[in-house]
């Protein structure tokens, strides 16, 4: 049950972080809930974790519901409700969660701008981000432009710097003067445990002190854009090395052989793909709504990494991120989208196979 933190482990691991270095949490308002309509336990259980004085140490951030909007009043609504969750006067990172183009079309029907700038006017937040969770970078750039940022939240690590904002996205946020925050570094904890044996390999015969993880880690904070990684941890150990591996690592401290390493890691990933779609969406928008990169990047997913419960976790997303009307088997083979694919993919026989996979 996702919904329950066991309290006295989890306190001990974020202190022991805070204690050592570490000075940004991440928190939403659904996380550790029984879904994305509720409130969930990780805003109250941040507030306790840090009472004694551990407020003051860190720059606490989370995030506005924008799925949850029905009106302007909302916002104030639910933001009043984190402040008292998270038992705290102020948010010093305060982010619009999980912009894709519907709810971008949400919060800015909604006035979203106003209410920052409001709550950052009185003193409530400091600073201003979103998270973003779509494929389109010419949609990222669009939000990049659309207010005066002080920070975005993207997917990135070694493997993806093609998805979703991807590099192109990262370097024009940084032209704009925004700060980076890093999720998902280690792709869902598959770039650490899941790996094929070959890719183990490479790693070990390149620096055999270092673990998957910490390469992956390693590759962000050698990027001098990167301000902030959200590595998850689950366990006090996990959190012993991510704190060992962030004092350690800097600007810059990768060497030619580590990149080679972590570069040929990629190409074997890469060779395992079925489908070789950049997710450039020349395809799109498909006449009857089927999403065809993002079909072709969970297809790829369940075939990249070896173990099981990758694999599952790869056809549970594509079960509940796309929608019926999104997924392969809505495809009618109109052959449409073949036309306008620059790496010439037959992709209605590839749906085929999705289909058969995923389902």
């Amino acid at each position: 049950d996702l919904s329950k933190i066991d309290e006295e482990k989890a306190t001990e691991m974020l202190r022991y972080a805070i204690d050592n270095g570490l000075n940004y949490i991440d928190t939403a308002y659904p996380y550790h809930g029984k879904g994305m309509g509720a409130a969930g336990e990780s805003e109250p259980f941040v507030a306790k974790a840090l009472k004694d004085g551990y407020r003051e140490k860190v720059k606490l951030a989370t995030k506005l519901p924008t799925w949850l909007l029905q009106s302007k009043q909302d916002m104030d609504t639910i933001f009043a409700q984190q402040l008292e969750r998270l038992q705290t006067d102020y948010i010093d990172y305060y982010l619009v969660h999980a912009l894709n183009n519907s709810l971008w079309s949400v919060a800015k029907k909604y006035d979203f701008a106003s209410f920052l700038d409001k709550v950052k006017k009185d003193g409530k937040i400091k600073y201003t981000g979103f998270s973003f969770h779509d494929d389109s970078v010419k949609l990222f750039k669009e939000i990049v432009d659309a207010y005066d940022w002080d920070f975005c939240q993207i997917q990135y690590n070694y493997m993806d710097e093609n998805y979703q904002a991807g590099k192109e996205g990262f370097e024009y946020a940084v032209s704009k003067g925004m700060g980076i925050v890093v999720m998902e570094p280690l792709k869902g904890g598959s770039l650490a445990v899941n790996l094929p044996e070959s890719a183990f390999e490479t790693f070990k015969n390149a620096d055999a002190e270092k673990t998957p993880a910490e390469w992956s880690l390693r590759w962000l904070w050698n990027n001098k854009d990167v301000c902030v990684v959200l590595s998850g941890m689950s366990t006090l150990e996990q959190v012993v090395e991510n704190v060992r591996v962030a004092k350690d690592a800097h600007v810059n401290s990768l060497s030619e052989n580590d990149l080679e390493a972590i570069k040929h890691v990629k190409s074997i990933l890469t060779d395992k793909v079925k489908v070789d779609c950049t997710a450039c969406g020349y395809c799109m928008p498909c006449p009857h709504g089927v999403d065809i990169p993002r079909n072709f990047s969970y297809y790829n997913d369940f075939f990249r990494f070896d173990d099981q419960k990758t694999k599952m976790n790869a056809k549970i997303m594509y079960s509940t991120i796309l929608s019926e009307e999104e997924q392969a088997k809505a495809c009618t083979e109109c052959g449409v989208c073949v036309d306008h694919c620059p790496q010439g993919i037959p992709i209605p026989d590839k749906m085929k196979e999705v289909v058969e996979t995923m389902i």
